[in-house]
């Protein structure tokens, strides 16, 4: 259960960058209600991360949580606000998902 609750947290940590980014295309009470998403994501996202690091490693919950957001992050940024999807970017990224992977197995 608590490596579900990991994976939310990570999903909630894509949410707050989600947000960020729209921030920064946001003028007047749209740019603070996307500030609100980032805060309510942000909130979530760590307390879910403590509450699955109860039972899970620190040294394990971390990467797992921070790897989930970089991950979807860059996805976001490609699928959403137009970055490049480089093959650097795509192999790197699939480095980092194989990394996450190993930790979950070891």
């Amino acid at each position: 259960m608590n490596w579900l609750i990991l994976i939310i947290a990570g999903l909630f940590e894509v949410g707050f960058t989600f947000c960020l980014g729209k921030t920064k295309y946001a003028t007047g009470i749209e740019f603070y209600l996307w500030g609100l998403g980032f805060l309510i994501s942000l909130t979530l996202s760590m307390v879910l991360l403590a509450k699955a690091s109860q039972t899970i490693p620190l040294g394990t919950a971390y990467p797992v949580w921070t790897g989930i957001g970089a991950v979807g992050t860059v996805l976001m940024g490609i699928i959403f606000f137009n970055e490049p999807a480089t093959f650097a970017r795509i192999f790197f990224i699939t480095t980092l998902i194989a990394s996450i992977i190993g930790l979950k197995i070891v």
